[in-house]
Protein backbone atom coordinates (compact mmCIF):
# COMPACT_ATOMS: atom_id res chain seq x y z
CA UNK A 1 0.00 0.00 0.00
CA UNK A 2 1.39 3.39 -1.00
CA UNK A 3 1.37 6.58 1.04
CA UNK A 4 -1.40 7.94 -1.17
CA UNK A 5 -3.52 4.86 -0.64
CA UNK A 6 -3.06 5.06 3.11
CA UNK A 7 -4.00 8.73 3.01
CA UNK A 8 -7.56 7.89 1.83
CA UNK A 9 -8.63 4.25 1.96
CA UNK A 10 -12.44 4.16 1.83
CA UNK A 11 -12.53 0.40 2.42
CA UNK A 12 -12.34 1.22 6.12
CA UNK A 13 -15.23 3.70 6.01
CA UNK A 14 -17.57 1.50 8.05
CA UNK A 15 -15.04 -0.50 10.06
CA UNK A 16 -16.46 0.53 13.45
CA UNK A 17 -20.15 1.00 12.62
CA UNK A 18 -22.43 -0.70 15.13
CA UNK A 19 -24.48 -3.56 13.69
CA UNK A 20 -28.16 -2.94 14.31
CA UNK A 21 -30.38 -5.58 15.92
CA UNK A 22 -33.99 -5.24 17.14
CA UNK A 23 -32.78 -4.97 20.75
CA UNK A 24 -30.18 -2.35 19.78
CA UNK A 25 -32.80 -0.30 17.93
CA UNK A 26 -35.11 -0.51 20.97
CA UNK A 27 -32.33 0.69 23.29
CA UNK A 28 -31.43 3.52 20.92
CA UNK A 29 -35.07 4.61 20.58
CA UNK A 30 -36.00 4.74 24.23
CA UNK A 31 -32.66 6.35 25.16
CA UNK A 32 -33.17 9.15 22.63
CA UNK A 33 -36.71 9.67 23.96
CA UNK A 34 -35.27 9.95 27.48
CA UNK A 35 -32.69 12.46 26.22
CA UNK A 36 -35.33 14.64 24.54
CA UNK A 37 -37.40 14.60 27.73
CA UNK A 38 -34.31 15.45 29.80
CA UNK A 39 -33.48 18.42 27.55
CA UNK A 40 -37.05 19.74 27.83
CA UNK A 41 -36.92 19.24 31.59
CA UNK A 42 -33.62 21.09 32.04
CA UNK A 43 -34.78 24.04 29.90
CA UNK A 44 -38.08 24.15 31.79
CA UNK A 45 -36.21 24.29 35.09
CA UNK A 46 -34.21 27.24 33.81
CA UNK A 47 -37.16 29.27 32.57
CA UNK A 48 -39.18 28.70 35.73
CA UNK A 49 -36.27 30.00 37.82
CA UNK A 50 -35.66 26.64 39.44
CA UNK A 51 -31.89 26.51 38.90
CA UNK A 52 -29.23 28.43 40.80
CA UNK A 53 -27.93 30.55 37.90
CA UNK A 54 -31.40 31.13 36.45
CA UNK A 55 -32.70 32.50 39.75
CA UNK A 56 -29.58 34.53 40.57
CA UNK A 57 -28.97 35.99 37.09
CA UNK A 58 -31.50 35.08 34.38
CA UNK A 59 -32.89 32.02 32.56
CA UNK A 60 -31.24 33.10 29.32
CA UNK A 61 -27.86 33.41 31.01
CA UNK A 62 -28.33 29.91 32.45
CA UNK A 63 -29.25 28.55 29.02
CA UNK A 64 -26.32 30.08 27.13
CA UNK A 65 -23.77 29.24 29.83
CA UNK A 66 -25.09 25.67 29.96
CA UNK A 67 -24.85 25.26 26.18
CA UNK A 68 -21.29 26.64 26.19
CA UNK A 69 -20.31 24.38 29.10
CA UNK A 70 -21.75 21.24 27.47
CA UNK A 71 -20.05 22.02 24.16
CA UNK A 72 -16.72 22.57 25.91
CA UNK A 73 -17.16 19.42 28.01
CA UNK A 74 -17.75 17.44 24.83
CA UNK A 75 -14.47 18.73 23.41
CA UNK A 76 -12.58 18.02 26.65
CA UNK A 77 -13.87 14.44 26.75
CA UNK A 78 -13.37 13.74 23.07
CA UNK A 79 -9.95 15.34 22.87
CA UNK A 80 -8.63 13.02 25.56
CA UNK A 81 -9.67 9.99 23.52
CA UNK A 82 -7.76 11.39 20.55
CA UNK A 83 -4.61 12.49 22.32
CA UNK A 84 -4.07 9.28 24.29
CA UNK A 85 -4.36 7.17 21.15
CA UNK A 86 -2.22 9.08 18.66
CA UNK A 87 1.31 9.00 20.21
CA UNK A 88 2.41 5.73 18.53
CA UNK A 89 1.42 6.91 15.03
CA UNK A 90 4.03 8.54 12.81
CA UNK A 91 2.93 12.22 12.58
CA UNK A 92 4.20 12.40 9.01
CA UNK A 93 1.21 10.27 7.98
CA UNK A 94 -1.26 13.04 8.92
CA UNK A 95 0.90 16.16 8.82
CA UNK A 96 -0.50 17.30 5.46
CA UNK A 97 -4.07 15.96 5.68
CA UNK A 98 -4.68 17.19 9.25
CA UNK A 99 -2.43 20.21 9.92
CA UNK A 100 -4.17 21.33 13.13
CA UNK A 101 -4.14 17.78 14.49
CA UNK A 102 -0.41 17.85 13.81
CA UNK A 103 -0.11 21.08 15.85
CA UNK A 104 -2.04 19.45 18.71
CA UNK A 105 0.24 16.42 18.58
CA UNK A 106 3.45 18.48 18.30
CA UNK A 107 2.49 20.27 21.53
CA UNK A 108 0.96 17.40 23.50
CA UNK A 109 3.63 14.81 22.71
CA UNK A 110 6.61 17.00 23.60
CA UNK A 111 8.31 15.75 26.76
CA UNK A 112 5.75 15.10 29.49
CA UNK A 113 3.17 17.49 28.07
CA UNK A 114 0.60 14.74 27.60
CA UNK A 115 0.63 14.04 31.34
CA UNK A 116 0.38 17.76 32.00
CA UNK A 117 -2.60 18.03 29.68
CA UNK A 118 -4.33 15.07 31.35
CA UNK A 119 -3.78 16.60 34.78
CA UNK A 120 -5.27 19.96 33.74
CA UNK A 121 -8.04 18.29 31.80
CA UNK A 122 -9.22 16.36 34.84
CA UNK A 123 -9.74 19.61 36.73
CA UNK A 124 -11.52 21.16 33.74
CA UNK A 125 -14.01 18.27 33.61
CA UNK A 126 -14.96 18.70 37.27
CA UNK A 127 -15.22 22.48 37.06
CA UNK A 128 -17.36 22.38 33.91
CA UNK A 129 -19.67 19.71 35.38
CA UNK A 130 -20.14 21.89 38.48
CA UNK A 131 -21.01 24.86 36.24
CA UNK A 132 -23.54 22.72 34.33
CA UNK A 133 -25.03 21.80 37.70
CA UNK A 134 -25.43 25.50 38.58
CA UNK A 135 -27.13 26.11 35.24
CA UNK A 136 -29.45 23.16 34.90
CA UNK A 137 -29.94 21.20 38.12
CA UNK A 138 -32.93 22.01 40.35
CA UNK A 139 -31.93 24.40 43.13
CA UNK A 140 -34.48 23.15 45.65
CA UNK A 141 -36.21 19.94 46.61
CA UNK A 142 -39.69 21.30 45.84
CA UNK A 143 -39.05 22.28 42.19
CA UNK A 144 -42.14 21.47 40.16
CA UNK A 145 -42.15 21.69 36.35
CA UNK A 146 -44.14 20.13 33.52
CA UNK A 147 -46.76 18.91 35.99
CA UNK A 148 -44.87 15.68 36.58
CA UNK A 149 -46.32 13.10 38.99
CA UNK A 150 -44.46 12.60 42.26
CA UNK A 151 -42.70 9.36 41.31
CA UNK A 152 -41.41 10.83 38.04
CA UNK A 153 -40.28 13.99 39.82
CA UNK A 154 -38.38 11.87 42.34
CA UNK A 155 -36.52 9.97 39.61
CA UNK A 156 -35.68 12.83 37.25
CA UNK A 157 -35.30 15.75 39.68
CA UNK A 158 -34.52 14.46 43.16
CA UNK A 159 -32.31 11.56 42.03
CA UNK A 160 -31.09 13.67 39.10
CA UNK A 161 -31.58 11.21 36.24
CA UNK A 162 -32.51 14.03 33.89
CA UNK A 163 -29.20 15.87 34.39
CA UNK A 164 -27.24 12.61 34.25
CA UNK A 165 -28.71 11.62 30.86
CA UNK A 166 -28.43 15.20 29.59
CA UNK A 167 -24.75 15.52 30.51
CA UNK A 168 -23.58 12.00 29.67
CA UNK A 169 -25.13 11.88 26.21
CA UNK A 170 -24.58 15.46 25.07
CA UNK A 171 -21.35 16.30 26.85
CA UNK A 172 -19.42 13.05 27.14
CA UNK A 173 -20.26 9.76 25.46
CA UNK A 174 -21.19 11.15 22.02
CA UNK A 175 -17.80 12.73 21.41
CA UNK A 176 -15.97 9.89 23.14
CA UNK A 177 -17.55 7.43 20.70
CA UNK A 178 -16.49 9.52 17.69
CA UNK A 179 -13.08 10.62 18.96
CA UNK A 180 -12.05 7.07 19.86
CA UNK A 181 -12.03 6.15 16.16
CA UNK A 182 -11.96 9.54 14.41
CA UNK A 183 -9.01 10.90 16.37
CA UNK A 184 -7.50 12.75 13.44
CA UNK A 185 -10.67 14.52 12.36
CA UNK A 186 -11.91 15.28 15.86
CA UNK A 187 -9.00 17.48 16.96
CA UNK A 188 -8.26 18.98 13.56
CA UNK A 189 -9.59 22.37 14.68
CA UNK A 190 -8.41 25.34 16.72
CA UNK A 191 -11.05 24.79 19.40
CA UNK A 192 -9.22 21.58 20.29
CA UNK A 193 -5.88 23.39 20.25
CA UNK A 194 -7.29 26.12 22.51
CA UNK A 195 -8.61 23.47 24.92
CA UNK A 196 -5.18 21.82 24.99
CA UNK A 197 -3.52 25.12 25.89
CA UNK A 198 -6.09 25.84 28.62
CA UNK A 199 -5.54 22.40 30.20
CA UNK A 200 -1.78 22.85 30.13
CA UNK A 201 -2.10 26.37 31.56
CA UNK A 202 -4.14 24.99 34.46
CA UNK A 203 -1.44 22.40 35.13
CA UNK A 204 1.28 25.06 34.85
CA UNK A 205 -0.52 27.24 37.39
CA UNK A 206 0.32 24.65 40.03
CA UNK A 207 -3.22 24.32 41.41
CA UNK A 208 -3.07 20.53 40.95
CA UNK A 209 0.61 20.05 41.80
CA UNK A 210 -0.08 18.34 45.13
CA UNK A 211 -0.96 15.36 42.93
CA UNK A 212 2.74 15.07 42.06
CA UNK A 213 3.58 14.79 45.76
CA UNK A 214 1.08 11.93 46.02
CA UNK A 215 2.64 10.37 42.92
CA UNK A 216 6.11 10.50 44.49
CA UNK A 217 4.86 9.02 47.76
CA UNK A 218 3.17 6.12 45.94
CA UNK A 219 6.30 5.58 43.87
CA UNK A 220 8.32 5.14 47.06
CA UNK A 221 5.72 2.87 48.68
CA UNK A 222 5.37 0.63 45.63
CA UNK A 223 9.01 0.68 44.57
CA UNK A 224 7.93 1.61 41.03
CA UNK A 225 9.67 4.45 39.18
CA UNK A 226 7.77 7.41 37.77
CA UNK A 227 7.73 7.31 33.99
CA UNK A 228 9.07 10.51 32.45
CA UNK A 229 10.38 11.71 29.10
CA UNK A 230 12.30 14.63 30.58
CA UNK A 231 15.54 15.18 32.45
CA UNK A 232 15.41 15.41 36.26
CA UNK A 233 14.52 18.89 37.54
CA UNK A 234 17.40 20.95 38.91
CA UNK A 235 18.06 24.47 40.14
CA UNK A 236 15.32 27.01 39.57
CA UNK A 237 13.16 24.46 37.73
CA UNK A 238 13.30 22.18 40.78
CA UNK A 239 12.49 25.05 43.17
CA UNK A 240 9.63 26.32 40.96
CA UNK A 241 8.14 22.82 40.76
CA UNK A 242 8.17 22.14 44.51
CA UNK A 243 7.09 25.70 45.26
CA UNK A 244 3.93 25.03 43.26
CA UNK A 245 3.47 21.74 45.13
CA UNK A 246 3.45 23.66 48.43
CA UNK A 247 1.04 26.24 46.99
CA UNK A 248 -1.23 23.45 45.79
CA UNK A 249 -1.23 21.82 49.21
CA UNK A 250 -2.29 25.15 50.72
CA UNK A 251 -5.10 25.54 48.15
CA UNK A 252 -6.23 21.96 48.71
CA UNK A 253 -6.25 22.41 52.49
CA UNK A 254 -8.21 25.67 52.26
CA UNK A 255 -10.70 24.20 49.78
CA UNK A 256 -11.30 21.18 51.99
CA UNK A 257 -11.74 23.43 55.02
CA UNK A 258 -14.30 25.51 53.11
CA UNK A 259 -16.32 22.42 52.23
CA UNK A 260 -16.31 20.97 55.76
CA UNK A 261 -17.07 24.33 57.41
CA UNK A 262 -19.90 25.10 54.97
CA UNK A 263 -21.44 21.67 55.52
CA UNK A 264 -21.23 21.95 59.30
CA UNK A 265 -22.78 25.44 59.17
CA UNK A 266 -25.50 24.46 56.68
CA UNK A 267 -24.31 26.91 54.05
CA UNK A 268 -24.45 24.65 50.98
CA UNK A 269 -27.18 23.81 48.47
CA UNK A 270 -27.58 20.48 50.25
CA UNK A 271 -29.72 22.27 52.87
CA UNK A 272 -31.93 23.72 50.14
CA UNK A 273 -32.29 20.63 47.94
CA UNK A 274 -32.40 18.00 50.67
CA UNK A 275 -33.46 19.83 53.86
CA UNK A 276 -34.10 16.61 55.76
CA UNK A 277 -30.46 15.49 55.60
CA UNK A 278 -28.47 16.37 58.78
CA UNK A 279 -25.24 18.32 58.33
CA UNK A 280 -23.17 15.45 59.71
CA UNK A 281 -24.74 13.07 57.22
CA UNK A 282 -23.87 15.48 54.39
CA UNK A 283 -20.19 15.35 55.38
CA UNK A 284 -20.29 11.55 55.46
CA UNK A 285 -22.05 11.49 52.08
CA UNK A 286 -19.43 13.78 50.56
CA UNK A 287 -16.50 11.57 51.54
CA UNK A 288 -18.47 8.41 50.68
CA UNK A 289 -19.17 9.64 47.15
CA UNK A 290 -15.56 10.76 46.75
CA UNK A 291 -14.56 7.20 47.63
CA UNK A 292 -17.02 5.73 45.10
CA UNK A 293 -15.77 8.04 42.36
CA UNK A 294 -12.19 7.25 43.35
CA UNK A 295 -12.80 3.51 43.19
CA UNK A 296 -14.33 3.83 39.73
CA UNK A 297 -11.45 6.03 38.53
CA UNK A 298 -8.94 3.53 39.88
CA UNK A 299 -10.82 0.50 38.57
CA UNK A 300 -10.48 1.56 34.93
CA UNK A 301 -6.72 1.90 35.39
CA UNK A 302 -6.44 -1.46 37.16
CA UNK A 303 -8.63 -3.25 34.61
CA UNK A 304 -6.59 -2.13 31.63
CA UNK A 305 -3.37 -2.96 33.49
CA UNK A 306 -4.38 -6.54 34.33
CA UNK A 307 -5.85 -7.13 30.85
CA UNK A 308 -2.25 -7.57 29.73
CA UNK A 309 -1.59 -10.30 32.31
CA UNK A 310 -2.30 -14.06 32.07
CA UNK A 311 -5.53 -15.09 33.81
CA UNK A 312 -3.77 -16.83 36.70
CA UNK A 313 -1.95 -13.61 37.64
CA UNK A 314 -4.91 -11.24 37.67
CA UNK A 315 -6.58 -11.94 41.00
CA UNK A 316 -5.11 -13.38 44.17
CA UNK A 317 -8.29 -13.51 46.29
CA UNK A 318 -11.85 -14.77 45.97
CA UNK A 319 -13.22 -11.39 44.90
CA UNK A 320 -10.22 -10.72 42.70
CA UNK A 321 -10.92 -13.89 40.73
CA UNK A 322 -14.67 -13.22 40.62
CA UNK A 323 -14.00 -9.69 39.31
CA UNK A 324 -11.69 -10.95 36.55
CA UNK A 325 -14.00 -13.81 35.60
CA UNK A 326 -16.87 -11.37 35.16
CA UNK A 327 -14.82 -8.64 33.49
CA UNK A 328 -13.14 -10.90 30.91
CA UNK A 329 -16.08 -13.26 30.45
CA UNK A 330 -16.27 -14.69 26.93
CA UNK A 331 -14.18 -12.44 24.71
CA UNK A 332 -14.02 -9.50 27.09
CA UNK A 333 -17.30 -7.82 26.17
CA UNK A 334 -17.89 -6.69 29.75
CA UNK A 335 -14.90 -4.34 29.72
CA UNK A 336 -16.55 -1.80 27.36
CA UNK A 337 -19.80 -2.30 29.26
CA UNK A 338 -18.07 -1.33 32.49
CA UNK A 339 -16.61 1.81 30.91
CA UNK A 340 -20.07 3.05 29.94
CA UNK A 341 -21.72 2.13 33.24
CA UNK A 342 -18.80 3.72 35.05
CA UNK A 343 -19.38 6.99 33.19
CA UNK A 344 -23.00 7.08 34.34
CA UNK A 345 -22.08 6.36 37.96
CA UNK A 346 -19.28 8.94 38.05
CA UNK A 347 -21.45 11.69 36.55
CA UNK A 348 -24.28 10.91 38.97
CA UNK A 349 -21.81 11.14 41.86
CA UNK A 350 -20.38 14.41 40.52
CA UNK A 351 -23.82 16.04 40.47
CA UNK A 352 -24.58 14.93 44.02
CA UNK A 353 -21.16 16.16 45.15
CA UNK A 354 -21.87 19.45 43.37
CA UNK A 355 -25.12 19.76 45.33
CA UNK A 356 -23.34 18.94 48.58
CA UNK A 357 -20.50 21.40 48.06
CA UNK A 358 -22.14 24.31 46.15
CA UNK A 359 -22.26 27.37 48.39
CA UNK A 360 -25.62 28.83 49.37
CA UNK A 361 -24.21 32.19 50.44
CA UNK A 362 -25.19 35.47 48.83
CA UNK A 363 -22.16 37.81 48.58
CA UNK A 364 -22.84 41.00 50.54
CA UNK A 365 -25.06 39.26 53.08
CA UNK A 366 -22.33 39.40 55.73
CA UNK A 367 -22.37 35.61 56.04
CA UNK A 368 -19.34 34.82 53.87
CA UNK A 369 -17.44 31.65 54.72
CA UNK A 370 -14.41 32.38 56.94
CA UNK A 371 -15.23 36.08 56.50
CA UNK A 372 -13.72 36.25 53.00
CA UNK A 373 -14.43 39.25 50.76
CA UNK A 374 -17.58 39.39 48.63
CA UNK A 375 -15.50 38.89 45.49
CA UNK A 376 -13.85 35.81 46.94
CA UNK A 377 -17.23 34.44 48.02
CA UNK A 378 -18.64 34.97 44.53
CA UNK A 379 -15.64 33.06 43.16
CA UNK A 380 -16.18 30.19 45.61
CA UNK A 381 -19.84 30.06 44.59
CA UNK A 382 -18.68 28.90 41.14
CA UNK A 383 -17.43 25.64 42.68
CA UNK A 384 -13.69 26.15 42.22
CA UNK A 385 -12.86 24.81 45.68
CA UNK A 386 -15.01 21.72 45.18
CA UNK A 387 -13.42 21.02 41.79
CA UNK A 388 -9.94 21.17 43.35
CA UNK A 389 -10.81 18.77 46.18
CA UNK A 390 -12.75 16.34 44.00
CA UNK A 391 -10.11 16.25 41.27
CA UNK A 392 -7.22 15.53 43.63
CA UNK A 393 -8.87 13.47 46.37
CA UNK A 394 -11.57 11.65 44.40
CA UNK A 395 -9.86 11.19 41.04
CA UNK A 396 -6.13 11.60 40.49
CA UNK A 397 -5.04 10.08 43.81
CA UNK A 398 -7.02 6.92 43.14
CA UNK A 399 -5.74 6.67 39.56
CA UNK A 400 -2.18 6.86 40.81
CA UNK A 401 -2.89 4.30 43.55
CA UNK A 402 -4.40 1.90 41.01
CA UNK A 403 -1.36 2.33 38.75
CA UNK A 404 0.88 1.40 41.66
CA UNK A 405 -1.25 -1.40 43.12
CA UNK A 406 -3.60 -2.80 40.41
CA UNK A 407 -3.94 -6.26 41.97
CA UNK A 408 -4.94 -4.74 45.32
CA UNK A 409 -7.79 -2.94 43.56
CA UNK A 410 -8.95 -6.18 41.98
CA UNK A 411 -8.93 -8.04 45.28
CA UNK A 412 -11.16 -5.43 46.93
CA UNK A 413 -14.78 -6.74 47.26
CA UNK A 414 -16.07 -3.20 46.61
CA UNK A 415 -14.54 -3.45 43.13
CA UNK A 416 -16.70 -6.47 42.33
CA UNK A 417 -19.85 -4.77 43.64
CA UNK A 418 -19.20 -1.60 41.61
CA UNK A 419 -18.41 -3.67 38.50
CA UNK A 420 -21.78 -5.44 38.78
CA UNK A 421 -23.55 -2.11 39.30
CA UNK A 422 -21.81 -0.48 36.32
CA UNK A 423 -22.65 -3.42 34.06
CA UNK A 424 -26.29 -3.21 35.16
CA UNK A 425 -26.43 0.49 34.31
CA UNK A 426 -24.96 -0.19 30.87
CA UNK A 427 -27.46 -2.99 30.29
CA UNK A 428 -30.36 -0.60 30.94
CA UNK A 429 -29.30 1.38 27.85
CA UNK A 430 -30.01 4.73 29.50
CA UNK A 431 -27.31 6.41 27.42
CA UNK A 432 -27.42 4.20 24.33
CA UNK A 433 -28.72 7.20 22.41
CA UNK A 434 -25.17 8.57 22.44
CA UNK A 435 -24.39 6.18 19.58
CA UNK A 436 -27.25 7.70 17.57
CA UNK A 437 -25.98 11.20 18.27
CA UNK A 438 -22.44 10.12 17.43
CA UNK A 439 -23.58 8.79 14.05
CA UNK A 440 -25.43 12.04 13.32
CA UNK A 441 -22.41 14.10 14.39
CA UNK A 442 -20.07 11.96 12.30
CA UNK A 443 -22.22 12.43 9.21
CA UNK A 444 -22.79 16.16 9.78
CA UNK A 445 -19.10 16.95 10.34
CA UNK A 446 -17.96 14.42 7.71
CA UNK A 447 -15.68 12.56 10.09
CA UNK A 448 -13.88 9.52 8.74
CA UNK A 449 -12.46 6.63 10.73
CA UNK A 450 -8.73 6.96 11.24
CA UNK A 451 -7.99 3.91 9.07
CA UNK A 452 -9.28 5.84 6.06
CA UNK A 453 -6.36 8.24 6.42
CA UNK A 454 -3.55 6.25 8.03
CA UNK A 455 -4.56 2.60 7.65
CA UNK A 456 -4.64 -0.06 10.32
CA UNK A 457 -1.59 -0.82 12.50
CA UNK A 458 -0.79 -3.75 10.21
CA UNK A 459 -1.07 -1.62 7.07
CA UNK A 460 1.13 1.08 8.55
CA UNK A 461 3.76 -1.50 9.45
CA UNK A 462 3.67 -2.95 5.93
CA UNK A 463 4.21 0.55 4.53
CA UNK A 464 7.31 1.19 6.68
CA UNK A 465 5.39 3.42 9.09
CA UNK A 466 5.08 0.98 11.97
CA UNK A 467 3.63 2.35 15.19
CA UNK A 468 5.91 3.10 18.08
CA UNK A 469 5.21 0.93 21.10
CA UNK A 470 2.96 2.33 23.79
CA UNK A 471 5.09 3.26 26.77
CA UNK A 472 5.71 0.22 28.95
CA UNK A 473 3.46 0.87 31.94
CA UNK A 474 4.38 -2.28 33.83
CA UNK A 475 5.61 -1.22 37.24
CA UNK A 476 5.35 2.53 36.54
CA UNK A 477 3.03 5.35 37.47
CA UNK A 478 1.07 7.55 35.07
CA UNK A 479 -0.71 10.68 36.20
CA UNK A 480 -3.10 10.49 33.28
CA UNK A 481 -4.06 6.86 33.55
CA UNK A 482 -4.69 4.52 30.63
CA UNK A 483 -2.68 5.46 27.57
CA UNK A 484 -5.21 4.59 24.87
CA UNK A 485 -5.51 2.07 22.06
CA UNK A 486 -3.82 1.64 18.71
CA UNK A 487 -5.26 3.83 15.96
CA UNK A 488 -7.35 1.62 13.69
CA UNK A 489 -7.96 -1.07 16.33
CA UNK A 490 -10.78 -1.87 18.75
CA UNK A 491 -11.11 0.02 22.01
CA UNK A 492 -13.35 -0.04 25.07
CA UNK A 493 -16.19 1.85 23.34
CA UNK A 494 -15.95 -0.22 20.16
CA UNK A 495 -16.40 -3.76 21.39
CA UNK A 496 -14.53 -6.75 22.83
CA UNK A 497 -10.83 -6.32 23.45
CA UNK A 498 -8.59 -9.35 23.10
CA UNK A 499 -7.28 -10.54 26.43
CA UNK A 500 -3.70 -11.61 27.02
CA UNK A 501 -4.88 -15.26 27.05
CA UNK A 502 -6.53 -14.96 23.64
CA UNK A 503 -3.46 -13.32 22.14
CA UNK A 504 -1.20 -16.04 23.56
CA UNK A 505 -3.48 -18.80 22.28
CA UNK A 506 -3.56 -17.26 18.82
CA UNK A 507 0.25 -17.05 18.82
CA UNK A 508 0.50 -20.74 19.74
CA UNK A 509 -1.94 -21.75 16.99
CA UNK A 510 -0.06 -19.82 14.32
CA UNK A 511 3.38 -20.95 15.49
Amino acid sequence: MTDAEIAKDTSHADSHDVKLTPFTIFRYTYSVILLIFSIVLVVALMFTGNTKLASDVSPWAALFVCIAAVVWLSMIEGQQASLVGLPPVDPELYKDTHPVTYLNAATAFLGDNLDRYLMGRQFMVLLVVFIINLCGAPSSGDADVLGMPGWLKTIFLDVGLGMIIFTCQLGQLTTQVNASHCMLDFINNYFALFTLYVAMTIEFSGVMHSSYLIQNILSVLSGKPIQTNEEPKTGLTFAFFWGRVLMSLAILGFSLAVIVAALFQGKTMMVVKYPGVPNGASIFLFFFLCSIVGMLEGMQIAFFAVAKLPADERGTSLFGRKTCDLLFKGNGQNLPGFMIGRQLTVVASFFIVASITSMNIQPGSGDNIFGVSDGAQAFLNLGFHAAVVTTIIASITWQLAASAFPIAFLNNPVTYILLCFALFLEWTGLCAGAWVLARIMKKALKYEYDEVYVGTPEERAANNHADKDFADDAGKLYGGGFRGHAVGSHDALDGPIESKDAIDEEAVETA
